[in-house]
């Protein structure tokens, strides 16, 4: 069974940090792009962080420089750690694996940045 469980998620205060963890289970970890993605109110998901099989990453222009993605094969997770926070990064972020016609997502975990 295939599950991507996210957790880390809260309320903090503009210039604060969080950092966002997803478990993963069901599927061959190391094979899959790890990505975090993350939908406001009113707006469409969007692609926050990617992180590849072989560890080349790449961010949106809006996180690059404060959010920074990593993974680690062996316990099958990936993290999001996310500095310098603004009240604009309030989302739903989402887990999300995918390999070629493979693509799973968690159930997300809400981030509010608010004084």
């Amino acid at each position: 069974q295939v599950q991507l469980v996210e957790s880390g998620g809260g309320l903090v205060q503009p210039g604060g940090s969080l950092r966002l963890s997803c478990a993963a289970s069901g599927f061959t970890f190391s094979s899959c792009a790890m990505s975090w993605y993350r939908q406001a109110p009113g707006k469409e998901r969007e692609l926050a962080a990617r992180i590849s099989p072989d560890g080349s990453t790449n961010y949106a222009d809006s996180v690059k420089g404060r959010f920074t993605i990593s993974r680690d094969n062996a316990k099958k997770m990936t993290s999001l750690q996310m500095n310098s926070l603004k009240p604009e990064d309030t989302a739903v972020y989402y887990c999300n694996a995918r390999l070629l016609a493979f693509n799973s997502w968690g159930q997300g975990t809400q981030v509010t940045v608010s004084s």
